[in-house]
């Protein structure tokens, strides 16, 4: 085979499709690729981060099944919120709460809190409010697959409810970050 027919049959072979990224050269990677996308009604980003300049198109595989289900594993996300926030022993919810409704002034927090309501309390209405804003993939990493921010409105605070995963969207860890 002549060398130029090698190599774009080689070019070919290198590019990987991704859903809201387009294709991405898994022989020459950049270190970082970003997009916002709508979600549920709401813009969120979703970034790929790389340590490697290549990757194995399984661990893209990853990033792509993991991409195809956002919503259920924004689902599973929210009950790792309220089953932290209802532990005894989980502090990540409860403080994130109890930060923003102690530094944030009453008439911010009126779009998201109903402070008249006596049937659900204000911490219940803000806990209900936490919506993912970020998804950052880090497939070449020993250390995290995916991160999902979640927050109660980035015009209102920089703090973030941080839930790491694996490739399969379990739990790993979560932390309130800034």
């Amino acid at each position: 085979m002549p060398a130029i027919c090698r190599s774009i049959k080689n070019n070919t072979m290198t590019k990987y499709t991704l859903p809201h990224f387009g294709q991405i050269s898994i022989q020459n990677l950049e270190e970082y690729y970003d997009v916002n996308i709508d979600f549920k009604g709401n813009e969120i980003q979703l970034d790929l981060n790389f340590e490697n300049t290549s990757i194995d198109a399984t661990q893209l595989d990853k990033v792509k099944n993991f991409l195809e289900n956002i919503e259920k594993f924004d689902t599973q996300n929210k009950t790792y919120i309220i089953e932290d926030y209802h532990d005894q022993d989980g502090d990540t919810v409860k403080s994130y709460i109890e930060l923003h409704l102690e530094e944030i002034e009453q008439d911010q927090l009126k779009k998201l809190v109903n402070f008249d309501d006596s049937t659900i309390r204000p911490e219940q209405q803000l806990l209900k409010k936490l919506e993912l804003v970020r998804v950052g993939f880090y497939p070449d990493s020993e250390d995290n697959f995916a991160i999902l921010d979640y927050s109660i409105g980035q015009d209102l605070t920089d703090y973030l409810v941080v839930i790491n995963t694996d490739e399969n969207g379990q739990l790993d860890y979560m932390a309130m970050e800034s």
